[in-house]
Formats: C-alpha cells, structure tokens, sequence
C-alpha cells in the first residue's frame, strides 16, 4: 500500500512542495524547449510516497502499456539527494533524435543509430533532470552535485528496475510528471526518489520557506 503524502507532511508542506515542483518542472521545460525548439508539454507534479520495497511494482505499474522502455538515471548528492529516473515510452530515443537533430528519419544510418540514441537520451535526461533538482534545490537553499547519467535503452519493462535495486529501509518520495513534446511522438515520466534522511531535512526545508510568505 502506498503512504498518502500528509502522513508525512502537513497539508501545508504538501501544497508548497507541488508548487515548487511546478516550478521546477517548468524550468525543465523552459530549458529543453530552447534545445529542441519544439514547446514541451509537462503535467502537474504528482506527489505520493512508497515503500522502497514496493517501488518495482509502482513503476511497473505505471508502464503497463509499454513492452519496452528506455530510462535515464541520475544520482544527485546535497541534504536533498536520491535518483532521478527519467522513464521514455519505447522508440522515444528515435523520436528525440529526430527533434534534437532536426533530420529526416530515413538518413539515420542503422550502424550508428543505437549509439546516436543513448547519446539523445543522455543529453535530454541531463537537460530535464539537472533543471529540476536544481531548481528544487535552489529554492529550498540546498546545492546538489551529480554523478554521471546512465542510460538503459530499449529495456524490456518489467524487470528494467529491478526490486532489490533501492535500500529496503528507505521510504520513496515519488514527484512524478507526464511529459510530451508538441512536434514529436516522445513521452515519458520522471520519478525523483529520495531517502530517509531527506524527509527530515525536506520538512524543515518546507517550513522555512513557508514562512517568508507568512
């Protein structure tokens, strides 16, 4: 069973953090829309928090519809810290490239094109990622660092995250968005899990900044 949000945070807490991850999922639009010069289309933060161990069957959930997947992931260090899962519908690295290179898709050569792909999704999933937990960052006075982006192209669904993959004794903070492109096929989501430790300082961070505005 999943946790609801406000037993863990206040209603308050709660509302502040959907509307900083509004506007930290807007900067990652903003900054990848520049890149691709299309406008990207990204829904309102969704805020739910799990079990580690249940985690593998929430994503499994969630791409239900998809034989395949291709994922980015991005570890990010600060009082704030986890990783970010950036997950693709199959055949969104294909789409991206298409966007990215602004090519036709018949002059993509078949030999170079798994690696053109893995690249395309490494650099969009630095763009959205390092937008928002940066963003977020910034606004509740933490500074990240990151490790290098890894990239999972054409993964088979349900075992591309596996169950043992997170700390057992953690608890995940899930801030999900749909997001898609208006001149393209490409969908997906993004997944920012944190661990224990964070909800302390997240709650404390919260706190702070509710209180400039009262």
């Amino acid at each position: 069973m999943s946790e609801q949000a406000t037993d863990i945070l206040s209603s308050d807490e709660v509302d502040t953090l959907q509307e900083i991850m509004n506007i930290a999922f807007g900067q990652s639009a903003s900054d990848l829309s520049e890149v691709i010069d299309t406008h990207v289309v990204l829904s309102i933060p969704f805020i739910e928090f799990v079990k580690v161990t249940e985690l593998h069957t929430y994503i499994q959930q969630h791409v239900k519809e998809y034989s395949k997947i291709s994922i980015v992931e991005q570890k990010y260090w600060g009082k704030f810290k986890g990783d970010a899962l950036l997950i693709f519908a199959s055949g969104a690295g294909r789409e991206l490239i298409l966007l990215l290179k602004n090519d036709e898709q018949g002059s993509l050569e078949a030999g170079s094109a798994e690696i053109l792909e893995s690249e395309t999704l490494l650099e969009v999933g630095n763009i959205l990622i390092g937008a928002c937990v940066g963003k977020l960052a910034e606004l509740l006075n933490d500074i990240v660092t990151y490790t290098p982006p890894m990239v999972l192209v054409e993964e088979d669904a349900r075992n591309a995250v596996p169950a043992n993959k997170f700390d057992p004794d953690q608890t995940a903070i899930i801030l999900k968005t749909d997001f898609n492109f208006e001149q393209g096929g490409a969908t997906g989501f993004l997944f920012l899990v944190t661990k224990n430790e964070s909800v302390v300082w997240l709650k404390k961070a919260l706190q702070l900044f509710l209180e400039q505005y009262e």
